[in-house]
Parts: structure tokens; sequence; C-alpha cells
């Protein structure tokens, strides 16, 4: 166990883009000065900086907030000093917890210097859970007002997405307005051409991985877009996610489609679907990468045809059943010990969109068999 004096004073400092409207008050550069400032003058040791840029206060999967909470469970903290409570979150349960349970479970001194709190004051942290609840509600509102932007730039026919997909670039004279990349729509073109030719996503990206065809994360990275994940020993290995993706674009027709997903909650990012009813489709927006006969001719090709599982096994009912919910295909999966009976239909829709968006529907191979 640490001694008192050599364990470390914690600084930490967050920074969101929805701070940066704020102006340089709450920006990084400042929170470091306001903290080494408080930190000498107050005669805390050894110190130690932690800073999380670009994540918002309703996030706590932070990469440094992560390092200092496994210091802080280890006892190696003995101060935590930020700007202000909203540093360290704007969720007040969560916020709450640390504040008022861990940090006092691990002997942690909490400071917030403009809120005038100080744990080693019981009166001073008299009002920080209603501080919490505070910073809580500017985030709620804060999201409030972005959603209701971005529903008035979707119902106007902009593009919602930050960026186009592969196939295009942003028009250098308009942000707003999609042109044709030559270079990765021609490979847009192929994966088509492979479909009408009667390969499946599994076999295509097969083919442009032997043809040493860098993947779209890594031609965006290439072609200086910022990208995350960028496989750096295996820039050409396709899958037959990213071909389906692809091949069931609708932008590829020329088209702007909005609202195609959408966040239960402020405080979670995870995306869901939404059904083709509630999005929002503007056509002839941007040059077509795919004319129209081609892209129905695709999708009807999709729609019907039978693929093999990776075990080489197909069923009489491939491509035929479909969902009594949401009326997509249900996929044929096999198991991995190939014991037949356990082989079984699955709801594509639920698999591939989660389900929010459809049930999870299941059905034996062996009872639908059985059954009809």
């Amino acid at each position: 166990m640490l001694r008192q004096s050599d364990k470390i004073t914690a600084l930490y400092c967050r920074l969101s883009r929805d701070d940066e409207l704020q102006g340089d008050s709450n920006s990084i550069v400042n929170q470091k000065a306001i903290l080494s400032k408080y930190a000498k003058e107050n005669h805390f040791s050894n110190t130690l900086f932690f800073v999380d840029d670009g994540y918002s206060g309703t996030n706590f999967n932070r990469p440094s907030w992560g390092e200092l909470l496994e210091r802080i469970e280890n006892g190696e903290v003995s101060t935590l000093i930020v700007k202000d409570m909203s540093r360290l979150g704007r969720d007040y349960l969560k916020v709450g917890f640390y504040t008022e349970v861990l940090f006092a479970e691990k002997g942690v001194r909490f400071i917030a210097i403009n809120n005038g709190i100080d744990s080693a004051n019981q009166q001073d942290s008299d009002f920080t859970p209603f501080l919490n609840i505070i910073n809580e509600w500017y985030a709620k509102d804060t999201s409030k007002k972005i959603r209701a932007v971005m529903k008035s730039k979707g119902e106007a026919g902009e593009p919602l997405c930050s960026n186009p997909p592969y196939g295009y670039r942003k028009d250098p004279d308009n942000k707003k307005h999609w042109i044709v990349d030559e270079e990765a729509a021609k490979v847009v073109r192929r994966i088509f051409r492979l479909c009408l030719e009667g390969y499946g996503p599994t076999q295509i990206a097969r083919i442009l991985k032997e043809e040493k065809i860098v993947t779209p994360t890594v031609y965006f990275r290439q072609n200086g877009r910022a990208t995350r994940n960028a496989p750096q020993n295996n820039p050409c290995r396709w899958s037959a996610e990213t071909v389906t993706f692809i091949l069931e674009h609708p932008e590829y027709q020329g088209h702007t489609v909005n609202f195609k997903t959408f966040v239960q909650s402020y405080k979670t990012k995870k995306k869901c679907y939404n059904p083709a009813e509630k999005q929002l489709v503007f056509e002839n927006t941007h040059e077509a990468v795919i004319d129209a006969d081609t892209w129905a001719r695709v999708q009807e090709l999709r729609k019907n045809k039978r693929r093999p599982t990776r075990t080489g096994k197909t069923n009489m009912f491939s491509g035929i059943v479909r969902c009594a919910d949401c009326g997509e295909k249900l996929y044929y999966c096999t198991s991995k010990n190939f014991e037949a009976r356990q082989d079984h239909f699955v709801c594509s829709t639920s698999r591939l969109k989660g389900k929010e968006v459809c049930p999870t529907h299941y059905i034996r191979a062996v009872v639908l068999e059985q059954g009809v």
C-alpha cells in the first residue's frame, strides 16, 4: 500500500464539441493553467494530468478517465482536482456515485475549483448533488437543441451524415453537395456487376482482396479523411458485411436518405435503425454511381437468391421464408457442431439492425420442415 506522500494529485481535464461553443474558457489549455495554478498555490505535490479531449459529459467511456479510475481503485490517488463539476461529467447519477461513494471509500479528496467544492470540508459538498442535476439538465437541453437543428436540416434534404459514402466526396465548392469520386466509384460499380454475375458478398470480398483493392476505411485514410480502426497490416481485407452495405446503399442511385438511424437517449451513443416509413428520401440530389435499372436488378436478385452457409449447406426454404413482422428474409444458420437438428432461421432485420427495429424471430429448420 502506497504512503500518502507517494500518491499522486490527479488534475483532470475534459473538453467536448459542445463546450467549444462557449469559447476559450473551457479549452484544455485554459483548464490546465487553472489546475496548475491552484495546485501550486495550495502546495499539492506529485501532480499528474489526465486529459480527455473530444468526449461529451454524458459519455464516461473515456480513455484518460478510465485510467484515472483504475489508479483510484488501486489506491494511487490522494486528491482529484477539476476546474468545475461539469468536467467530471453531466450525468448526475454517475457523478454522484463517484463524488459521494467511490472517492470517499478510496480516501480521495475531491476539489472542484470554480464551484468552491472541497470534500475535505463537508459544508462545501452539501450543494454538490444540485450542481450535478444542473449539469445534466444542460446536457439534455443541448441535445434537444442539436436534434431540432438536425431535424430541420434533414427535412430540408441536407445530408445528415458527416461524410459521404465510399464512391463520393464532398464538393470543394459546396460542402453540402456530393460529387463522384471516380477511383472509388469504379470499385462500387464492379461490386454491383459481380453481384449481377451471381457472386455473393463473401465471394466478392474475396475477389477484391485477391485483386489488392484497399478497403473503404483504408482508402479514406489514404485520401486524408479521418477514420478509425483502419487495418494497417491487411489493408485489402474486405468483408462480406462491407460489400453488403454497399449493395444496399440507396445513395448510389443519386438520392439522399435522411433519418436512417436514431439514438434512444442523449445518454447513449448507440444507434438504432428507423423503419423505411420513418426515413426521408430526396431523389436526384447528386450524380448517380449506379443506374436505376442496375440497382433494381441487384435488389431483386439479392431478395430471392439462396446462398450456401459457411458449411456449404443450403435449405429448401432458404430465400423463401420471411419474417411475419417486417417482411424481410429469414437467414438460414447452421450449427457449429454440424448437427442438423440445430440448424435454424433468424430474422435478417433483427440480426443486422437490432431488436429495436424488429424483435428476434427464431425457428429451427426441422420444426419448419415438419410444419410444412
